[in-house]
Protein backbone atom coordinates (compact mmCIF):
# COMPACT_ATOMS: atom_id res chain seq x y z
CA UNK A 1 0.00 0.00 0.00
CA UNK A 2 1.13 3.97 -0.65
CA UNK A 3 0.25 7.05 0.92
CA UNK A 4 -0.95 9.60 -0.89
CA UNK A 5 -1.03 13.42 0.26
CA UNK A 6 -4.34 15.08 -1.42
CA UNK A 7 -6.30 18.32 -1.35
CA UNK A 8 -9.84 18.15 -2.44
CA UNK A 9 -13.45 19.56 -2.20
CA UNK A 10 -16.29 17.99 -0.12
CA UNK A 11 -17.76 17.37 3.06
CA UNK A 12 -15.56 15.06 4.44
CA UNK A 13 -12.28 17.05 4.50
CA UNK A 14 -9.99 19.36 2.74
CA UNK A 15 -6.97 17.46 2.64
CA UNK A 16 -5.07 15.03 4.33
CA UNK A 17 -3.43 11.51 3.42
CA UNK A 18 -5.21 8.24 2.10
CA UNK A 19 -3.56 4.81 1.93
CA UNK A 20 -4.14 3.27 -1.30
CA UNK A 21 -2.66 0.09 -3.79
CA UNK A 22 -2.01 3.06 -6.38
CA UNK A 23 -3.10 6.71 -7.66
CA UNK A 24 -6.26 5.71 -9.74
CA UNK A 25 -7.48 3.39 -6.43
CA UNK A 26 -6.57 6.72 -4.25
CA UNK A 27 -8.80 8.34 -6.59
CA UNK A 28 -11.48 6.11 -6.67
CA UNK A 29 -11.29 5.94 -2.97
CA UNK A 30 -11.86 9.82 -2.47
CA UNK A 31 -14.99 10.17 -4.98
CA UNK A 32 -16.34 7.29 -2.84
CA UNK A 33 -16.04 9.49 0.58
CA UNK A 34 -17.83 12.42 -1.57
CA UNK A 35 -14.03 14.47 -2.45
CA UNK A 36 -13.41 15.43 -5.12
CA UNK A 37 -9.47 15.82 -5.25
CA UNK A 38 -7.97 18.77 -6.66
CA UNK A 39 -4.33 17.28 -6.02
CA UNK A 40 -2.92 14.05 -5.49
CA UNK A 41 0.57 13.16 -4.84
CA UNK A 42 2.49 10.19 -2.85
CA UNK A 43 3.74 11.18 -0.01
CA UNK A 44 7.44 9.24 0.07
CA UNK A 45 7.43 10.17 -3.77
CA UNK A 46 11.26 10.91 -4.75
CA UNK A 47 11.92 11.68 -8.70
CA UNK A 48 15.44 12.24 -9.69
CA UNK A 49 16.63 15.76 -9.97
CA UNK A 50 17.16 17.00 -13.46
CA UNK A 51 21.09 17.11 -14.37
CA UNK A 52 22.44 20.56 -15.36
CA UNK A 53 24.53 19.56 -17.35
CA UNK A 54 23.03 18.87 -20.76
CA UNK A 55 23.95 17.06 -23.49
CA UNK A 56 25.63 18.93 -26.66
CA UNK A 57 22.92 17.41 -28.93
CA UNK A 58 20.45 18.09 -26.46
CA UNK A 59 21.13 21.87 -25.95
CA UNK A 60 21.23 22.45 -29.89
CA UNK A 61 17.59 21.04 -30.07
CA UNK A 62 16.32 23.35 -27.01
CA UNK A 63 18.09 26.42 -28.12
CA UNK A 64 15.95 25.98 -31.60
CA UNK A 65 12.53 27.90 -31.89
CA UNK A 66 9.85 24.71 -31.30
CA UNK A 67 8.33 26.14 -34.41
CA UNK A 68 11.54 25.01 -36.28
CA UNK A 69 11.51 21.46 -34.63
CA UNK A 70 10.10 18.61 -37.15
CA UNK A 71 7.68 17.11 -35.98
CA UNK A 72 4.95 14.19 -36.82
CA UNK A 73 1.21 13.61 -37.79
CA UNK A 74 -1.68 13.08 -35.13
CA UNK A 75 -1.42 9.33 -36.72
CA UNK A 76 2.22 8.59 -36.60
CA UNK A 77 1.79 10.01 -32.70
CA UNK A 78 -0.81 7.24 -32.09
CA UNK A 79 1.62 4.82 -33.49
CA UNK A 80 4.17 5.91 -31.91
CA UNK A 81 2.57 5.73 -28.29
CA UNK A 82 1.35 2.56 -28.92
CA UNK A 83 4.51 1.09 -29.72
CA UNK A 84 6.08 2.66 -26.12
CA UNK A 85 2.77 1.00 -24.54
CA UNK A 86 3.60 -1.99 -25.71
CA UNK A 87 7.12 -2.33 -25.46
CA UNK A 88 6.40 -1.65 -21.46
CA UNK A 89 3.69 -3.89 -21.58
CA UNK A 90 6.41 -7.21 -22.15
CA UNK A 91 8.37 -5.88 -19.05
CA UNK A 92 11.15 -3.63 -20.60
CA UNK A 93 12.05 -0.72 -18.35
CA UNK A 94 10.98 2.71 -20.13
CA UNK A 95 14.86 3.49 -21.45
CA UNK A 96 14.98 0.42 -23.23
CA UNK A 97 11.50 1.00 -24.39
CA UNK A 98 12.62 4.08 -25.87
CA UNK A 99 15.54 2.72 -27.38
CA UNK A 100 13.84 -0.25 -28.80
CA UNK A 101 11.61 2.07 -30.65
CA UNK A 102 13.82 4.16 -31.88
CA UNK A 103 16.38 1.49 -33.53
CA UNK A 104 12.90 0.99 -36.01
CA UNK A 105 12.00 4.72 -36.36
CA UNK A 106 11.29 5.79 -39.82
CA UNK A 107 11.27 9.05 -41.48
CA UNK A 108 13.17 12.46 -40.71
CA UNK A 109 11.24 13.64 -37.98
CA UNK A 110 10.41 10.60 -35.17
CA UNK A 111 14.11 9.64 -34.62
CA UNK A 112 15.21 13.35 -33.75
CA UNK A 113 11.94 13.03 -31.50
CA UNK A 114 13.40 10.34 -29.77
CA UNK A 115 16.43 11.16 -29.33
CA UNK A 116 15.84 14.09 -27.33
CA UNK A 117 13.54 12.06 -25.22
CA UNK A 118 16.24 9.41 -24.81
CA UNK A 119 19.11 12.22 -23.84
CA UNK A 120 16.47 13.84 -21.09
CA UNK A 121 15.00 10.68 -19.44
CA UNK A 122 18.97 9.59 -19.24
CA UNK A 123 19.64 12.95 -17.85
CA UNK A 124 16.69 11.93 -14.96
CA UNK A 125 14.08 14.09 -16.46
CA UNK A 126 10.61 12.56 -16.49
CA UNK A 127 9.26 11.26 -19.61
CA UNK A 128 6.44 14.28 -19.61
CA UNK A 129 8.63 16.75 -19.01
CA UNK A 130 10.90 15.59 -21.61
CA UNK A 131 7.79 16.11 -23.79
CA UNK A 132 7.11 19.05 -22.86
CA UNK A 133 10.18 20.29 -23.23
CA UNK A 134 10.36 19.10 -26.98
CA UNK A 135 6.88 21.07 -27.66
CA UNK A 136 4.71 19.58 -30.77
CA UNK A 137 4.14 17.19 -31.66
CA UNK A 138 2.90 16.39 -27.74
CA UNK A 139 -0.20 18.16 -26.51
CA UNK A 140 -0.94 19.24 -22.89
CA UNK A 141 -3.55 15.87 -23.00
CA UNK A 142 -0.13 13.97 -24.31
CA UNK A 143 1.72 15.31 -21.69
CA UNK A 144 -0.87 15.12 -18.95
CA UNK A 145 -1.63 11.43 -19.55
CA UNK A 146 2.40 10.20 -19.93
CA UNK A 147 2.30 12.52 -16.30
CA UNK A 148 -0.05 10.47 -15.19
CA UNK A 149 1.84 6.83 -16.45
CA UNK A 150 4.99 8.32 -14.51
CA UNK A 151 2.67 8.60 -11.15
CA UNK A 152 0.37 6.22 -11.05
CA UNK A 153 3.11 3.54 -12.35
CA UNK A 154 0.83 1.42 -14.73
CA UNK A 155 2.84 3.21 -17.71
CA UNK A 156 2.17 0.82 -20.37
CA UNK A 157 -1.90 0.71 -19.31
CA UNK A 158 -2.53 4.23 -19.51
CA UNK A 159 -0.12 4.95 -22.92
CA UNK A 160 -2.76 2.15 -24.26
CA UNK A 161 -5.61 4.30 -22.95
CA UNK A 162 -3.46 7.62 -24.48
CA UNK A 163 -2.87 5.64 -27.48
CA UNK A 164 -6.96 4.81 -27.68
CA UNK A 165 -7.94 8.13 -27.67
CA UNK A 166 -5.18 9.67 -30.10
CA UNK A 167 -6.68 6.69 -32.81
CA UNK A 168 -10.24 7.98 -31.95
CA UNK A 169 -9.34 11.77 -32.62
CA UNK A 170 -7.91 10.45 -35.50
CA UNK A 171 -10.65 8.19 -36.77
CA UNK A 172 -13.16 11.26 -35.88
CA UNK A 173 -11.26 13.68 -38.38
CA UNK A 174 -10.67 11.76 -40.86
CA UNK A 175 -14.63 10.76 -41.17
CA UNK A 176 -15.59 14.38 -40.78
CA UNK A 177 -12.95 15.27 -44.05
CA UNK A 178 -14.20 11.91 -46.16
CA UNK A 179 -18.05 13.24 -45.46
CA UNK A 180 -17.29 16.83 -46.81
CA UNK A 181 -15.05 15.64 -49.93
CA UNK A 182 -17.59 14.97 -52.09
CA UNK A 183 -19.47 18.37 -51.56
CA UNK A 184 -16.56 20.42 -51.48
CA UNK A 185 -15.83 18.72 -55.15
CA UNK A 186 -19.82 19.40 -55.97
CA UNK A 187 -19.21 23.08 -55.16
CA UNK A 188 -16.03 23.48 -56.08
CA UNK A 189 -16.69 22.57 -60.09
CA UNK A 190 -20.45 24.06 -60.23
CA UNK A 191 -18.51 27.25 -59.06
CA UNK A 192 -15.27 26.92 -61.43
CA UNK A 193 -18.42 26.78 -64.31
CA UNK A 194 -20.66 29.86 -63.14
CA UNK A 195 -17.20 31.30 -63.42
CA UNK A 196 -16.22 31.02 -66.60
CA UNK A 197 -19.68 31.46 -68.11
CA UNK A 198 -19.73 34.72 -66.89
CA UNK A 199 -16.04 35.56 -67.80
CA UNK A 200 -15.55 34.62 -71.05
CA UNK A 201 -18.67 32.81 -72.71
CA UNK A 202 -21.31 35.29 -71.48
CA UNK A 203 -19.75 38.37 -73.34
CA UNK A 204 -18.60 36.73 -76.19
CA UNK A 205 -22.53 35.66 -76.33
CA UNK A 206 -23.86 38.68 -75.62
CA UNK A 207 -21.78 41.35 -77.82
CA UNK A 208 -23.22 41.15 -80.80
CA UNK A 209 -27.06 41.14 -79.36
CA UNK A 210 -25.44 44.20 -77.19
CA UNK A 211 -25.11 46.10 -80.80
CA UNK A 212 -28.30 45.51 -81.90
CA UNK A 213 -30.78 48.65 -81.78
CA UNK A 214 -34.10 48.34 -80.00
CA UNK A 215 -32.86 45.07 -78.01
CA UNK A 216 -32.73 46.16 -74.38
CA UNK A 217 -30.59 43.91 -72.04
CA UNK A 218 -32.84 42.61 -69.29
CA UNK A 219 -31.77 43.28 -65.42
CA UNK A 220 -29.94 40.14 -65.24
CA UNK A 221 -27.88 40.01 -68.38
CA UNK A 222 -26.78 43.78 -67.31
CA UNK A 223 -25.82 42.62 -63.78
CA UNK A 224 -23.54 39.75 -65.44
CA UNK A 225 -21.81 41.80 -68.32
CA UNK A 226 -21.19 44.15 -64.79
CA UNK A 227 -19.65 41.33 -62.97
CA UNK A 228 -17.56 40.19 -65.73
CA UNK A 229 -16.46 43.33 -66.61
CA UNK A 230 -15.06 44.20 -63.06
CA UNK A 231 -13.51 41.42 -62.53
CA UNK A 232 -11.89 41.47 -65.95
CA UNK A 233 -10.46 44.83 -65.94
CA UNK A 234 -10.01 44.55 -62.00
CA UNK A 235 -8.39 41.16 -61.76
CA UNK A 236 -5.74 42.53 -59.95
CA UNK A 237 -7.49 44.26 -57.39
CA UNK A 238 -9.63 41.23 -56.12
CA UNK A 239 -6.31 38.97 -55.93
CA UNK A 240 -4.81 41.90 -53.35
CA UNK A 241 -8.40 42.10 -51.71
CA UNK A 242 -8.96 38.73 -51.13
CA UNK A 243 -5.31 38.59 -49.64
CA UNK A 244 -6.04 41.29 -47.40
CA UNK A 245 -9.23 39.48 -46.50
CA UNK A 246 -7.55 36.22 -45.59
CA UNK A 247 -4.92 38.59 -43.34
CA UNK A 248 -7.14 40.52 -41.95
CA UNK A 249 -9.50 37.30 -40.77
CA UNK A 250 -5.98 35.63 -39.28
CA UNK A 251 -5.94 38.74 -37.30
CA UNK A 252 -9.51 39.41 -36.80
CA UNK A 253 -10.06 35.44 -35.39
CA UNK A 254 -6.43 35.70 -33.26
CA UNK A 255 -8.27 38.06 -30.53
CA UNK A 256 -10.08 35.86 -27.92
CA UNK A 257 -13.45 37.71 -27.86
CA UNK A 258 -13.82 37.38 -31.33
CA UNK A 259 -13.20 34.23 -31.85
CA UNK A 260 -15.46 33.59 -29.12
CA UNK A 261 -18.16 34.81 -31.06
CA UNK A 262 -17.45 33.57 -34.50
CA UNK A 263 -17.03 29.88 -32.36
CA UNK A 264 -20.66 30.68 -30.32
CA UNK A 265 -21.85 31.05 -33.69
CA UNK A 266 -21.24 28.14 -35.48
CA UNK A 267 -22.44 26.83 -32.49
CA UNK A 268 -26.07 28.17 -33.17
CA UNK A 269 -26.12 27.04 -37.05
CA UNK A 270 -28.88 24.80 -37.86
CA UNK A 271 -26.99 20.80 -38.31
CA UNK A 272 -23.34 22.07 -38.58
CA UNK A 273 -24.07 23.46 -34.59
CA UNK A 274 -25.81 19.98 -33.75
CA UNK A 275 -21.97 17.95 -35.44
CA UNK A 276 -19.90 20.54 -33.71
CA UNK A 277 -21.34 20.13 -30.46
CA UNK A 278 -21.66 16.51 -30.14
CA UNK A 279 -17.79 16.46 -31.41
CA UNK A 280 -17.13 18.27 -28.75
CA UNK A 281 -19.03 16.76 -26.02
CA UNK A 282 -18.00 13.09 -27.27
CA UNK A 283 -13.86 14.40 -27.15
CA UNK A 284 -14.53 16.03 -23.70
CA UNK A 285 -16.01 12.63 -22.21
CA UNK A 286 -13.88 10.51 -23.26
CA UNK A 287 -10.82 12.76 -22.58
CA UNK A 288 -12.09 13.48 -18.67
CA UNK A 289 -12.98 9.47 -18.21
CA UNK A 290 -9.30 8.45 -19.32
CA UNK A 291 -7.19 11.29 -17.57
CA UNK A 292 -9.51 10.25 -14.56
CA UNK A 293 -9.33 6.76 -14.75
CA UNK A 294 -5.54 7.45 -15.29
CA UNK A 295 -5.28 8.98 -11.73
CA UNK A 296 -5.53 12.38 -12.77
CA UNK A 297 -6.91 15.01 -10.09
CA UNK A 298 -10.75 16.41 -11.74
CA UNK A 299 -9.29 20.48 -11.89
CA UNK A 300 -5.45 19.07 -13.75
CA UNK A 301 -8.12 16.74 -15.73
CA UNK A 302 -10.58 19.76 -16.73
CA UNK A 303 -7.26 21.75 -17.44
CA UNK A 304 -6.52 18.98 -19.85
CA UNK A 305 -9.68 18.39 -21.40
CA UNK A 306 -10.33 22.52 -22.33
CA UNK A 307 -7.22 22.30 -24.33
CA UNK A 308 -9.05 19.08 -26.42
CA UNK A 309 -11.97 20.59 -27.20
CA UNK A 310 -11.16 22.80 -29.92
CA UNK A 311 -14.68 25.44 -29.86
CA UNK A 312 -13.97 28.40 -27.80
CA UNK A 313 -17.17 28.63 -26.62
CA UNK A 314 -16.85 25.28 -25.00
CA UNK A 315 -13.56 26.34 -23.57
CA UNK A 316 -15.05 29.40 -22.27
CA UNK A 317 -17.53 26.87 -20.15
CA UNK A 318 -14.80 24.46 -19.24
CA UNK A 319 -13.13 27.72 -17.19
CA UNK A 320 -16.27 28.37 -15.38
CA UNK A 321 -16.57 24.72 -14.72
CA UNK A 322 -12.93 25.17 -13.08
CA UNK A 323 -13.94 27.73 -11.12
CA UNK A 324 -17.14 26.28 -9.74
CA UNK A 325 -15.51 23.12 -8.67
CA UNK A 326 -12.88 25.20 -7.16
CA UNK A 327 -15.32 26.75 -4.94
CA UNK A 328 -17.12 23.66 -3.60
CA UNK A 329 -19.45 22.54 -6.31
CA UNK A 330 -20.04 19.57 -7.99
CA UNK A 331 -18.96 18.83 -11.43
CA UNK A 332 -22.40 18.19 -13.04
CA UNK A 333 -24.17 21.95 -11.51
CA UNK A 334 -21.93 23.91 -13.96
CA UNK A 335 -21.96 21.53 -16.65
CA UNK A 336 -26.11 22.34 -16.52
CA UNK A 337 -25.59 25.80 -16.34
CA UNK A 338 -23.18 26.14 -19.54
CA UNK A 339 -26.13 24.53 -21.63
CA UNK A 340 -23.46 23.23 -24.12
CA UNK A 341 -23.87 19.48 -22.39
CA UNK A 342 -26.49 17.23 -23.02
CA UNK A 343 -28.67 16.05 -20.19
CA UNK A 344 -27.67 12.61 -20.92
CA UNK A 345 -24.27 13.33 -19.85
CA UNK A 346 -25.00 15.89 -16.57
CA UNK A 347 -27.69 12.75 -15.49
CA UNK A 348 -24.21 10.50 -15.38
CA UNK A 349 -21.41 12.53 -14.32
CA UNK A 350 -24.28 13.26 -10.92
CA UNK A 351 -24.79 9.60 -10.63
CA UNK A 352 -20.84 9.08 -11.02
CA UNK A 353 -19.96 12.12 -8.55
CA UNK A 354 -22.36 10.37 -5.68
CA UNK A 355 -21.43 6.55 -6.49
CA UNK A 356 -17.64 6.99 -6.89
CA UNK A 357 -17.82 5.42 -10.20
CA UNK A 358 -16.77 8.54 -12.11
CA UNK A 359 -14.63 6.96 -14.54
CA UNK A 360 -16.05 3.40 -15.53
CA UNK A 361 -19.60 6.10 -16.23
CA UNK A 362 -17.77 8.45 -18.79
CA UNK A 363 -16.26 5.86 -20.55
CA UNK A 364 -19.34 3.72 -20.91
CA UNK A 365 -20.89 7.70 -21.90
CA UNK A 366 -17.97 8.53 -24.02
CA UNK A 367 -19.48 5.12 -26.47
CA UNK A 368 -22.61 6.53 -26.49
CA UNK A 369 -21.75 9.85 -27.40
CA UNK A 370 -19.54 8.22 -30.17
CA UNK A 371 -22.50 6.75 -31.98
CA UNK A 372 -24.38 9.95 -31.15
CA UNK A 373 -21.32 11.93 -33.53
CA UNK A 374 -21.63 9.03 -36.31
CA UNK A 375 -25.55 9.81 -36.42
CA UNK A 376 -25.17 13.66 -36.91
CA UNK A 377 -22.40 13.31 -39.52
CA UNK A 378 -24.74 11.54 -41.46
CA UNK A 379 -27.45 14.25 -41.01
CA UNK A 380 -24.74 16.69 -42.24
CA UNK A 381 -23.53 15.02 -44.97
CA UNK A 382 -26.61 13.99 -46.16
CA UNK A 383 -28.57 17.58 -45.76
CA UNK A 384 -24.97 18.92 -47.12
CA UNK A 385 -25.37 18.09 -50.72
CA UNK A 386 -28.82 19.53 -51.58
CA UNK A 387 -28.21 22.88 -49.48
CA UNK A 388 -25.02 23.30 -52.14
CA UNK A 389 -26.87 21.97 -54.95
CA UNK A 390 -29.95 24.69 -54.17
CA UNK A 391 -27.57 27.27 -53.71
CA UNK A 392 -25.43 26.85 -56.58
CA UNK A 393 -28.82 25.92 -59.25
CA UNK A 394 -30.01 29.76 -57.78
CA UNK A 395 -26.52 31.07 -59.29
CA UNK A 396 -26.85 28.82 -62.00
CA UNK A 397 -30.45 29.97 -63.05
CA UNK A 398 -29.49 33.42 -62.22
CA UNK A 399 -26.51 33.30 -64.80
CA UNK A 400 -29.25 31.00 -67.51
CA UNK A 401 -31.09 33.52 -66.79
CA UNK A 402 -28.74 36.40 -68.00
CA UNK A 403 -27.96 34.56 -71.01
CA UNK A 404 -31.37 33.15 -72.54
CA UNK A 405 -33.53 36.46 -71.92
CA UNK A 406 -31.36 38.79 -74.60
CA UNK A 407 -31.85 35.72 -76.90
CA UNK A 408 -35.49 35.26 -76.47
CA UNK A 409 -35.76 39.28 -76.31
CA UNK A 410 -33.74 39.52 -79.95
CA UNK A 411 -36.18 36.73 -81.37
CA UNK A 412 -39.37 38.49 -80.50
CA UNK A 413 -37.84 41.80 -81.85
CA UNK A 414 -37.06 39.82 -85.36
CA UNK A 415 -40.33 38.12 -85.36
CA UNK A 416 -42.06 41.33 -84.75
Amino acid sequence: MLTFRYSGLGDASSGGTIQAEDRADAMRTLARQGIIATSLEAATESRPKASRVMPVKVASILVRSRAKRPTISRSDLTSFVREIATALEAGLPLMQSLRTVRRQAAGRALPVILDFLIDRVEAGVPLHQAAKEYGPPFDDMTVGMFRAADASGRNAEVLHQLADLLDRSVELKREVIGATVYPMIVAGLISISVVVLITFVLPRLMAPIAGQPGVPLPFPTRVLLGIAAFVTGWWWAIVIAAAGAIIGWRRWIAIPQNRLFFHLTLLRVPILGNLLRDVAVARFTRTLGTLVSAGIPILQALRVVRDTLGNAAMMSAIDDVQERVTTGSSLADPLERSGFFPPLLIQIVNIGERSGRLEPMLMHAATAFDRQVNTSLKIFTKALPPILLIVMGLVAGFVLLGILLPLLELQSTIGG
